[in-house]
């Protein structure tokens, strides 16, 4: 059988990745080829896998759909592929598509794992699906309402996404909180207000906490008004994180849930596919105002030192995208 090369990158032991040749077989029936346009870069969860810090009981779990190797390694990861279809069915070639395959310049896998990118989105943005299809995800658990007043905690890319998701319903105020002040020309590119954590109005009927640091979360739930909801979309990995659930945590009676991609929320799940969600987070990057979000790009061929340096060096970064 006659088979093409590949190159892909593999993180392979903690702190340290390279580029690897892969042999892809030609496709079969009812599978693609795609040759990578962008990728990108998922700092906060990429970090903690690039420095091992998965817990050994969230192996499984934290598998994405393409993955090879295991955790903490070798292991092949990621989940923001943008590319054309170069063989496949009619209908799909020559397609621009979304993918949630790792850094890799060509791949093959079953058609039904794409998902074409609307003629109304650029394939450099489209390398946010992911992360939008996380904050549609938390936007839906936290279930905010016409009027009220929303803190989002931590202005990184699915922060800012799920800020301004809320922003867009009726009568809602919105603030994003972030110790990092350089986040507030970036909110402001999004129609958001960015202020200091110590600046925030503290009569927040919604907190959604996105920061991945633990003094986010408390911050998030000192702000929370009577009966409010603390919506934790932070994953911290391995880490241990304490939270101040005495003092007034029981006599405000706050709720604090958890939000992950990996399931949709009951309410929605007899009528949501993956699928239709992951469509919805692509019809929903048509906005210009979201290319504020990458913050850089590199070649793929970079990718090894560049992820080096997005760990060592996290200020200023948000989405990164490799060009290949």
């Amino acid at each position: 059988m006659a088979k093409s090369n590949a190159k892909a990158f593999w993180i392979v032991e903690p702190g340290q990745g390279e580029l690897r040749g892969e042999r892809l077989p030609e496709p079969g029936t009812g599978e693609v080829r795609v040759r990578t346009l962008y990728s990108g870069v998922s700092r906060g969860t990429e970090a903690l896998v690039f420095t091992g810090q998965v817990p050994r009981g969230e192996y499984q779990r934290m598998r994405a759909p393409h993955q090879a190797g295991d955790f903490p390694g070798p292991v092949k990861y990621g989940y923001s592929s943008v590319g054309v279809v170069e063989h496949g069915p009619a209908e799909l070639r020559d397609r621009k598509v979304f993918c949630l395959y790792p850094h890799q310049d060509r791949y093959v896998v079953p058609a039904a794992d794409v998902v074409p990118v609307p003629e109304s989105v650029p394939a450099a943005r489209a390398v946010l699906a992911a992360n939008m299809e996380t904050a549609v995800n938390g936007v839906w658990d936290a279930a905010p309402g016409v009027g009220d007043r929303v803190a989002v905690v931590g202005a990184g890319v699915v922060g800012l996404l799920a800020a301004w998701l809320c922003e867009s319903l009726a009568g809602t105020r919105v603030q994003v909180l972030d110790v990092n002040p350089d986040r507030e020309a970036v909110a402001r590119d999004l129609g958001l207000t960015c202020l200091p954590p110590q600046a925030a109005q503290l009569d927040n009927d919604l907190v959604i906490h996105a920061s991945g640091q633990p003094e986010g979360l408390h911050r998030a739930l000192e702000i929370a008004a009577n009966e409010a909801t603390v919506l934790e979309m932070s994953w911290f990995g391995s880490r241990a994180v304490s939270a101040p659930l005495g003092e007034a945590f029981h006599s405000r009676r706050l709720t604090l849930r958890a939000s992950q991609v990996g399931q949709i929320p009951p309410a929605r799940r007899p009528r949501w596919s993956h699928r239709r969600r992951l469509e919805l987070a692509l019809s929903l990057l048509e906005d210009p105002c979201l290319e504020a979000l990458i913050s850089g790009e590199s070649p793929f061929g970079e990718l090894p030192s560049v992820m080096r340096a997005l760990v060592d060096s996290p200020a200023g970064v948000l989405c990164h995208r490799l060009r290949y």
